[in-house]
């Protein structure tokens, strides 16, 4: 199996169902899904359409009610918590559209610093060429505050790069970003799923940018449609 071919994450049958007062709510209703090495996959549906839960499921935030759902080959309810939180910061990188940064830690800093909760080495060199890839290489020493938007989730995409994941899941990356900064962001996806075989989650309300997606999945009301 090639790295293209390779599943990474796969779910069968995904139902996450939740008591709301007397009633069952099917956030998410019978949804199978692969996520492969090398491939963009964006979630799509209005708002209550299940994309959160699908997106925290795959995330392995969350744990589905019932369904098969697997993440590097194990399956998630057979995983303790601790072995959760390895596969999480082993194997996920995360982009929200909150940017999350810290305010008073420089853009190489920011990056840097999901490395050091994974007790690795922030080589000097590898930060550079994670903030170069994002186009920072000259922000390296600048404040959040100091930058703009689409900088800030540069910096956010450049935290979530640098500790190599191999599945990026990126949850309204642009939903705060103007339609130019939000293509030059999604370049910037595209050009790590090419790059590094890395494959991408997201989900967005921009069908220009789920169009340059290799694969769409569209909820209503908890189920796949179309």
């Amino acid at each position: 199996m090639t790295m293209a071919q390779e599943i990474l994450i796969s779910g069968r049958n995904l139902r996450r169902h939740y008591r709301r007062g007397s009633e069952t709510v099917r956030a998410l209703d019978g949804v199978d899904v692969d996520v492969r090495a090398g491939e963009a996959v964006c979630i799509l549906g209005p708002s209550g359409s299940g994309k959160t839960t699908l997106i925290n499921l795959l995330s392995a935030l969350d744990a589905p009610t019932s369904g098969e759902l697997t993440i590097g080959g194990r399956r998630v309810d057979e995983l303790s918590e601790h072995e959760l939180v390895r596969v999480r910061r082993g194997m996920l990188g995360y982009v929200f559209q909150q940017f999350h940064l810290i305010p008073t830690l420089t853009v190489a800093e920011n990056v840097a610093l999901p490395l050091l909760f994974l007790g690795r080495k922030a080589e000097p060199a590898e930060i550079a060429r994670v903030l170069e890839a994002v186009g920072l290489a000259d922000r390296a020493r600048h404040l959040p505050r100091e930058l703009s938007g689409g900088q800030m989730q540069r910096v956010a995409i450049g935290r979530a790069l640098a500790v190599k994941p191999r599945v990026l899941i990126a949850d309204e990356p642009t939903g705060n970003l103007d339609s130019h900064t939000g293509e030059a962001i999604f370049d910037l996806f595209r050009n790590a799923v090419r790059a590094d075989g890395v494959a991408l989650v997201l989900t967005t309300h921009n069908l220009a940018l789920a169009a340059r997606c290799d694969h769409r999945l569209a909820l209503a009301d908890g189920k796949l449609v179309g």
